[in-house]
């Protein structure tokens, strides 16, 4: 990949002499789905895969961006002096909401850029390739101009740049998976104050295999802001009867106590899945630290089932792919991760049954759904580098 963008870099631009190269990784979520901007608990883990860029300053203020991903678009030119969100921009969108959220900071950019950029995350396939952009934007950034960010900071400026530039209300797990990864590690992050501890997720005998279904996503025009404004509103009317400062600070048995303070009953049912998926994945992380792979399978199980009928932010294909799954020998747990409408499922396959998984699901799928899945056996790996 790194001599692809030089390469490309070099075709487009004419020389990549003094191009620096920077990856960062994408991410999958093994449990705590939609618990990031409600105050609760989740255990993300970066990939090896991700997007890779070929950067080099410039002696003016123009910025050029250039996707191998997107190449109908060519070489899309922009400025310092025009960091706005257009739908013409398309994807640089993510960069430049990066680049004018350092500057939000008092951290300006003294001269423009050449980017060349590649990645191998399956665009809307739910494994956060947006995030990954942004957390490789303000890494070259740092490593470019000398910001004083921490990777921690990545995280917060790549977010705040997705909720205020990109108008997707995100809450802050993808970045902070990307910008934090550490190899064979998932994180336990609660990000209600963004404590977080490494818990090693090397699987004796069995694979993460993450499944595209190849339904596109489109978050910023889903249902995702309106579920987050549901939880948001739901929060409000417990407050009224407890003192919390969001629904990850509340039990089982105080959510059930409490419930009949929120007025609606769809409210109700948002409000309940950000409760238990909490405190499952508080169970899921000590049942690792068990090495109580069964247990944690089974919580993956029920967390699939809150997000398909209380949060309703899966759909017909997924459910498709986890019931197959489900039916599989062998397979530990399955469920669908990342924001919904589509995307990926995650599952743990013990190593034998992996081959008869990928043959038995996407057969199914195929007859089911008249769609091919694709199937990845997922490593995971650091977080972003210059390499």
């Amino acid at each position: 990949m790194k001599e692809m963008v030089l390469k490309k870099f070099e075709e487009l631009y004419g020389n990549a002499d003094g191009a620096g190269v920077y990856f960062a990784p994408g991410r999958v979520n093994m449990i705590g789905e939609h618990t990031d901007y409600n105050g609760g608990h989740v255990f993300p883990c970066a990939l090896t895969i991700g997007t890779y860029a070929a950067v080099k300053k410039r002696t003016d203020r123009k910025l050029r961006f250039y996707s191998m991903n997107f190449e109908k678009m060519g070489v899309v030119e922009s400025s310092l002096d025009d960091l706005t969100p257009s739908d013409a921009a398309g994807w640089t969108n993510y960069p430049k909401g990066v680049m004018w959220a350092f500057a939000e900071r008092g951290m300006k950019m003294d001269c423009g850029l050449d980017i060349v950029l590649n990645g191998n995350i399956p665009n809307g396939s739910g494994l956060s390739s947006s995030a990954s952009l942004e957390v490789l934007t303000g890494f070259y950034l740092r490593d470019l101009f000398g910001f004083d960010v921490t990777n921690v900071d990545l995280a917060l400026i790549g977010q705040y740049s997705e909720n205020n530039f990109n108008g997707m209300n995100c809450g802050i797990m993808d970045q902070f998976a990307s910008a934090m990864g550490k190899k064979d590690n998932a994180i336990f992050l609660d990000t209600a104050d963004l404590s977080y501890q490494y818990a090693p997720l090397v699987l004796d005998g069995a694979k993460i295999i993450v499944t595209n279904s190849n339904v596109k996503h489109s978050l910023v025009n889903s249902a995702y802001n309106e579920r987050r404004s549901e939880c948001e509103r739901a929060l409000e009317e417990l407050k009224t009867v407890v003192d919390i400062k969001g629904l990850g600070d509340l039990s089982e048995e105080q959510f059930e106590a409490d419930k009949d303070a929120i007025k609606d009953d769809i409210r109700k049912k948002r409000a309940k899945h950000a409760v238990y998926e909490n405190q499952r994945t508080i169970r899921a992380v000590e049942a690792l630290k068990n090495n109580n792979l069964k247990e944690f399978g089974e919580l993956m199980n029920a967390s699939h089932v809150s997000l398909r009928d209380d949060y309703e932010v899966s759909c017909d294909e997924i459910d498709v792919l986890v019931e197959e799954a489900w039916k599989v020998d062998g397979v530990i747990g399955s469920r669908i991760t990342g924001g919904g409408f589509g995307g990926c499922t995650v599952s743990i396959v013990k190593d034998e049954a992996v081959d008869t998984f990928k043959e038995k699901v996407g057969a199914a799928y195929k007859e089911r759904v008249g769609k091919n899945a694709d199937f990845y056996v997922v490593e995971i790996g650091d977080g972003p580098s210059k390499l």
